[in-house]
C-alpha cells in the first residue's frame, strides 16, 4: 500500500470528524468542542485569520501542523478548506432537556426550532447560523430523514453550529406533544396559515419548519397550535427553507422586544 493510499485511508476514517475553513475552525476553537489538532497550509501563517487560529490553539493546547495544500486538498470533503482543517472529537449532540435547561439558566422563555425533514446541509447550516443569531436555545432535527451535523454544515453554519445545542429525535411528533406538555406553544410555517407578524409569537415558543419540498408533514402540522405565513407579494410564491425560517425567527425576537 502506498504512502497516498495510506493518508486517503486514515482521513476517510474521520471525515465526519472535522472542520474547514477558517471562520468554522475559529468557532471551534472558540467554543467547548475539542479540538485534537489542526492542519494549516505552509506558507499561511502570516495571514489575519490564520494568525488568531494559532493564538487560539496556543491558549487551548492545541497542536497544529504545517503541511502541503495537496495534504489538506486530499483530507477536504467539501474542497472549501481556505488552508485551515482542525480535527475534532466527534460532533456532540444535546438533547431536548439540554435544549430547555439552557434557557431556564438564562432566564428565558424557550425558543425552539424544529426542523421536520430537513435533507439539504446547507439548508440545515443556515438554519442553525440563524437560530444562533436570533437567540433560540437549540435547534430539533430528526435522527432519520435529515441532514446531520457534518463538515458541510458547520461550513455552512459558520462555525455556528460548534455553538449552537442541536439535539436528534427518532419521533418529531411525539417531541412535540412532549414540549406542549411542558408549556410550549408550536408554531408551524405553512402557506395556509395566518400572516405572521399579525401572530402571537411571543411566550416560551416552538417553531416548525418544513422539509425543502413537502414541507410541513400532516401529523406534525396537526399536532401545531397555530400555523403561519410569510406575506409574499412578488412573482414567486415561495422561499428556500432557509430563508423562511430566519424570517420568522426575526419575527419572534421582534416580537419579544430584544
Amino acid at each position: 500500500m502506498d504512502k497516498k493510499r495510506k493518508i486517503n485511508e486514515s482521513f476517510n476514517e474521520n471525515v465526519e470528524n472535522i472542520v474547514e475553513g477558517k471562520n468554522p475552525v475559529i468557532e471551534a476553537l472558540r467554543s467547548e468542542t475539542t479540538v485534537e489538532k489542526v492542519y494549516i497550509a505552509k506558507g499561511s501563517s502570516q495571514e489575519g485569520p490564520v494568525k488568531l487560529i494559532y493564538a487560539l490553539a496556543k491558549e487551548k493546547r492545541v497542536p497544529v501542523i504545517e503541511v502541503d495544500r495537496k495534504k489538506l486538498d486530499d483530507m477536504s470533503t467539501i474542497k472549501a478548506h481556505q488552508g485551515v482543517i482542525a480535527v475534532i472529537s466527534p460532533y456532540k449532540y444535546s438533547t431536548v432537556d439540554d435544549i430547555l435547561n439552557y434557557a431556564k439558566e438564562k432566564g428565558e422563555d424557550p425558543f425552539v426550532i424544529i426542523l421536520d425533514e430537513i435533507e439539504d446541509p446547507h439548508n440545515l447550516g443556515s438554519i442553525i447560523r440563524s437560530a444562533n443569531v436570533f437567540g433560540a436555545h437549540g435547534v430539533i432535527i430528526l435522527k432519520r430523514r435529515s441532514a446531520l451535523v457534518t463538515p458541510t454544515v458547520i461550513k455552512a453554519s459558520a462555525g455556528a453550529a460548534m455553538h449552537t445545542r442541536v439535539a436528534k429525535v427518532t419521533n418529531l411528533t411525539q417531541t412535540i406533544k412532549e414540549l406542549k406538555e411542558r408549556g410550549l406553544w408550536i408554531i408551524g410555517t405553512d402557506m395556509d396559515g395566518e400572516v405572521s407578524f399579525q401572530s402571537n409569537l411571543k411566550g416560551p415558543i416552538g417553531l416548525v419548519i418544513g422539509s425543502e419540498g413537502k414541507g410541513i408533514s400532516r401529523l406534525v402540522k396537526e399536532n401545531c397550535d397555530i400555523i403561519v405565513k410569510i406575506p409574499m407579494r412578488g412573482d414567486v410564491n415561495s422561499l428556500n427553507a432557509s430563508v423562511a425560517a430566519g424570517i420568522i425567527m426575526y419575527e419572534v425576537v421582534r416580537q419579544r422586544g430584544i
